[in-house]
């Protein structure tokens, strides 16, 4: 029923999509190559052989990538480039609307690429992507909708001073001061920072994150930097469910105001839950898909990315997805990095239709949520014209297709 050419052809977003997760191979090798970054290969084949595997033991080995890709984008020219790049990428597969997340502090050189720097870079490369895109005939005589893009900013739930040189300084200027102590003051920092740039450059930064290990680093330590981004009526996302239970999912809501959960995976596993304060687990864990539900925070899904670092889920049906969908929870389909877990929204979309129970409606809601439940750098009544034009053009090319769209 739904062919790979109805799924590139409908209008998609992509709300979890990590920056430096997404590059282009060749681009990282070109890139690598110019600012003197060690590779294991400069080969795609051997990249894709030794660091960019179809599946991986665990977490480490899936974040081992990421050493690689963060070196080479800390310079303002390779970031524009491969925010332009990804643009490009998601255009080409039908992707019209992109929430790009990235840690600034991850990227930071003390030798030229500042916080605001870095912001203005990916903007940039965002922005020159889009204006090409909304030029197009189709585009401007109303045939099909114009693409679009936000920013998400990520703080840490964890660092070190190994984990780049910003926070190298950061750490030696609060030398006396605990390592939880010193990673909450780095979120505020973040927090400051967006907003302020956000309000005096005019920069799209449409949401705060926290990503990172979840374990061990509870969301309601960061509490303070996420009541001010809320103050300051920025959208908020929280990393949570992913390696620790429904307590994280709930912190994140209760704590953080969160608007929309990335990930999710745990929040119907009763064993993960350590407070011994919840006595009924199996409450605890309805209560919270009823309030996510019936609040339409949306999870933000990533099967593929679930798939390859996490060795409890054996096979795709085994994915809380089937739960979520049964207990009508707000879901977008989400890529989370499409270099390191090799995927498309295209992919991601027919892993679900063809795994689990997808009819046209429900298909139609999980591609709907991703516009509706979006930061959409504008008003409200702009989002709603924006997410009309979005609507009609999916029922067009579902009626094209022969496919239900009652």
């Amino acid at each position: 029923m739904f062919t790979t050419e109805l799924i590139q052809q409908l209008p998609k977003s992509d709300l979890h999509l990590h920056l430096d997760g997404s590059l282009r191979l060749d681009s990282l090798i070109e890139m690598a190559k110019s600012s003197k970054v060690d590779l294991p290969s400069y080969t795609e084949e051997g990249l894709r052989e030794e660091v960019f595997k179809e599946s991986y033991r665990d977490l480490g080995e899936y974040l081992h990538g990421f050493m690689y890709t963060c070196s080479v984008l800390r310079s303002l020219e390779n970031l524009e480039r491969v925010s332009y790049e990804l643009a490009k990428d998601n255009q080409q597969e039908g992707v019209f609307y992109i929430e790009v997340r990235f840690a600034p502090q991850l990227l930071i050189d003390l030798k030229g690429v500042t916080m605001e720097g870095s912001l203005t870079a990916v903007n940039r490369g965002l922005e020159r992507a889009t204006k090409e895109f909304n030029q197009q005939k189709s585009v401007v005589s109303g045939e099909m909708p114009p693409f679009n893009y936000g920013i998400i900013v990520c703080a840490m739930r964890m660092f070190s001073s190994a984990f780049s040189p910003y926070y190298t300084k950061f750490f030696s200027l609060h030398h006396y001061s605990d390592s939880i102590d010193v990673i909450k003051m780095g979120a505020v920092e973040l927090a400051r920072a967006a907003i302020k740039i956000r309000d005096e450059k005019g920069i799209p930064i449409v949401g705060f994150d926290l990503a990172g290990q979840e374990d061990g680093y509870p969301a309601e330590d960061f509490k303070k930097a996420y009541a001010l981004v809320h103050k300051n009526f920025m959208h908020k996302t929280v990393h949570a469910g992913e390696a620790y239970g429904a307590e994280s999912i709930f912190q994140a809501i209760t704590e953080l105001y969160a608007d929309r959960i990335g990930h999710c995976y745990y929040l119907f596993d009763t064993d993960k839950i350590t407070d011994t304060h919840i006595v009924d687990k199996e409450k605890y864990v309805s209560d919270l898909a009823s309030y996510i539900a019936e609040k339409r925070i949306t999870v933000e899904l990533c099967l593929t990315s679930n798939m390859q670092t996490n060795p409890a889920i054996k096979k795709i049906s085994d994915h809380s997805f089937k739960e979520m969908l049964k207990q009508n929870v707000s879901i977008t389909i989400c890529t989370d990095n499409r270099l390191v877990s090799n995927t498309t929204v295209t992919k991601e979309i027919e892993l679900a239709v063809n795994n689990f129970t997808i009819t046209p409606k429900i298909l139609r809601n999980l591609i709907v949520y991703g516009f509706k439940r979006s930061f959409y750098p504008g008003n409200y009544r702009d989002k709603r014209i924006y997410t009309r034009k979005i609507l009609n053009y999916y029922d067009k090319i579902a009626r094209k297709h022969q496919i239900d769209i009652e």
